[in-house]
């Protein structure tokens, strides 16, 4: 049975992570800190043991002490599309210190294997990296941190560069959830003039992706370093607003260009040709399902 740190489960994929993984009979530990709304994984507290984290590299290292565990599945992270300067302590300490204490205990812990988050922030109009935001900046620093880490200490790592994920029961004030909301009341729903490309994945397969790698990184026996993206659809705003409309066969009140384009909006996205992860050749991806939303 493979034993597992899980950090970021009070967000959408992560929560939803751990539920695949108890499915799948894994010994589950998570991490959440001491003023973290854990109450979406009440109903899973027998199947899970929580640790909490006090802000201190001391704490982490008593966590894996204590759980063990043969792979960590990183998360956690702060997301801001666009910061204040009251927000710049806040992003690195969840996007870079965590991250770095966490590496850290696992180095003391001799833990030797980590699945991480990544976004496609990291590559603004660019196939190389290219911050769009502080945000991904802080996220690319991790990345820095893991690739020492795996050079001195040997830890293995495998990077999911995320793009847009939906499903049931998120609570991110996201493009879908928001249309679908906007289609269910008939409130006026102004956006931009949804010329950007979206790529978007169902919850499911984003989570199958994070389950693979698991198993990958867990049966790999070199000490590794990769990066893949996870990739779905792509539509520009103006065609997913439209299979949206149409799915539901109500036209709403959708306002395109009632609000411009925010500073160093995403336009075009990097070619993912060659860059998704080897498990995900032969998957069989879900096609854009958006029955699960209730009208």
């Amino acid at each position: 049975m493979m034993k597992v740190l899980v950090t970021g489960v009070t967000g959408f994929i992560g929560g939803a992570l751990v539920r695949r993984l108890v499915r799948e009979g894994w010994s589950v530990s998570v991490v959440v800190r001491q003023e973290s709304d854990a109450s979406g994984l009440t109903d899973l507290s027998s199947n899970i043991s929580k640790f909490v984290y006090d802000g201190s590299t001391e704490s982490l290292i008593e966590m894996l002490r204590v759980s063990k565990p043969d792979l960590v599945y990183h998360l956690a992270s702060l997301f801001l599309s666009e910061h204040s300067p009251s927000d710049v302590t806040r992003l690195i300490q969840s996007n870079v210190l965590f991250g770095a204490q966490l590496l850290e205990a696992m180095s003391i812990n001799g833990v030797k294997r980590i699945v991480n988050a990544g976004t496609s922030w990291q590559h603004y109009h660019s196939q190389e990296y290219r911050a769009t935001n502080l945000y991904a900046a802080t996220k690319q620093a991790f990345e820095d941190l893991l690739g020492f880490y795996n050079d001195r200490h040997e830890i293995s790592q495998v990077t999911l560069k995320l793009f847009d994920t939906y499903g049931p029961g998120d609570k991110r004030r996201k493009l879908v959830n928001l249309v679908v909301d906007a289609l269910k009341s008939g409130v006026v729903l102004g956006v931009s003039p949804g010329e950007q490309t979206i790529d978007i994945s169902f919850i499911d397969d984003v989570v199958e992706e994070f389950y693979q790698c698991g198993k990958y990184i867990h049966m790999s026996s070199d000490c590794i370093s990769e990066e893949y993206f996870v990739s779905g659809e792509r539509f520009t705003i103006k065609e997913l607003v439209c299979e949206i409309s149409n799915a539901y066969g109500i036209q709403g009140n959708i306002v395109f260009g009632a609000r411009p384009y925010r500073e160093r909006e995403v336009m075009t996205l990097p070619d993912i040709c060659g860059r998704t992860s080897p498990w995900s050749e032969t998957k069989v991806m879900t096609p854009l399902k958006l029955g699960v939303f209730k009208i």
